[in-house]
């Protein structure tokens, strides 16, 4: 309910004042009328003059040019009914600076210039039409209305580049975000390629045990081969399907995406190959290397290749050290550099995101940010298992 009220405060604060000044102003004729300088109209005109020099701005929001110079039309008007009624009224000069600084603050500079041109010359002829004003008040009213138009035209365009850094922020992230899921559906397209390889060599290694227990078997093991030969069937059947989805998947570009992939056994490769690239990397091996499963082994290899990717091309990084350490329920791996880190907007951080979703297939941790003594470093824990 707050925030309710409070969302309902900020929309029509400024109708509130408008309205608050008309009424303030019918009272302040109601009250301090028949003196010296006052308006010689009866209360029943002044009233209405009133309503129609301050309810225009009231439609602001549909005609932010016209409702405000409607507001001043009327009241160079009302000074040709009675011409002490608009100088007698404090309510009703705060009106009018207030019509100047909301042209002011109007987007277009040519309609803002020519609402004060407006307003300046209403001002002329209400105060050309008071009896008991000297012209040389024009100076006072002009200086007053400018400044007030000023102010209008400083906080209008404050408040168009606040609006612009906000749209253009959300656009901004609405674009990142597409971007990274973008980047996930690609990650795990690739995922899946790569799997079909993994599992695929497995389904070929258990169909061709298969078929060679089958051509051992004796004759009368009729039931065996039975067995075996469905098996063979149904991983050539398997294999058919897997390459067929992958088909549908596959990119022109990724042509070798069948070819075999890589482990952590061909990790020195990977590193000499960024030395070759003018990348100094150390590379650490600490524990006795134990077996992985094969998507497992596959996605630490793409940790430690992304890794080295970023370190090179986004991190501006002159010295790189690479760290495999094997444990007794898993593999931990960090990719430290001394570069910058990733610049925000260049593009990169979505090697990151693709490699969020590889690890958490395998429900492995990756932890990624700067470091305390300069550069960025990137840590992976895997299981031995998924």
């Amino acid at each position: 309910m707050r925030h309710r009220i409070w969302a309902w405060v900020r929309l029509y604060w400024f109708d509130a004042i408008v309205v608050l000044g008309a009424t303030l102003a019918s009272v302040e004729f109601a009250f301090n009328g028949g003196g010296p300088n006052s308006p010689t109209k009866p209360l029943w005109q002044l009233v209405p003059l009133v309503l129609l020099m301050m309810l225009p701005l009231l439609a602001r929001r549909q005609f932010p040019f016209g409702a405000p110079v409607a507001s001043a039309l009327v009241f160079a008007a009302a000074s040709f009914v009675d011409g002490r009624l608009v100088p007698f009224s404090f309510f009703l000069f705060v009106t009018v600076l207030a019509v100047s600084f909301l042209l002011g603050m109007l987007a277009q500079r040519r309609q803002a210039l020519l609402g004060l041109g407006i307003v300046l010359i209403c001002a002329t002829v209400v105060v050309g039409n008071d009896p008991d004003s000297p012209f040389g008040d024009l100076v006072f009213v002009y200086l007053a209305f400018i400044a007030s138009w000023l102010g209008g035209f400083g906080l209008g365009s404050k408040f168009r580049q606040v609006t612009a850094a906000e749209e253009r922020a959300a656009r901004l992230e609405g674009e990142r975000e597409e971007r990274e899921r973008q980047a996930v559906a690609a990650e795990r397209a690739r995922i899946a390629r790569e799997l079909h390889d993994v599992v695929a060599h497995g389904i070929s290694v258990m169909t061709v045990q298969a078929g060679a227990v089958r051509r051992l078997l004796r004759e009368e093991q009729d039931r065996e081969r039975e067995a075996l030969e469905t098996i063979e069937q149904t991983g050539r059947e398997a294999l058919a399907e897997m390459r067929r989805m992958v088909g549908v998947m596959k990119h022109p570009e990724e042509a070798r995406a069948l070819a075999p992939q890589p482990g952590l056994a061909r990790l020195e490769r990977l590193v000499a190959g960024a030395r070759e690239a003018g990348l100094p990397v150390e590379l650490t091996i600490e524990g006795t290397p134990g077996a992985l499963a094969p998507g497992i082994d596959l996605a630490a290899y793409r940790v430690v290749q992304e890794g080295l990717t970023n370190a090179r091309k986004h991190a501006g990084a002159n010295r790189v050290e690479v760290v495999v350490r094997y444990e007794a329920d898993g593999v931990e791996l960090t990719v430290a550099d001394d570069g910058r880190g990733a610049v925000p907007g260049d593009g990169s951080g979505h090697g990151l995101v693709g490699m969020r979703e590889r690890i958490a297939l395998y429900g492995g941790e990756l932890e990624a940010g700067p470091r305390a003594a300069g550069g960025y470093e990137l840590r992976v824990r895997l299981p031995l298992v998924a």
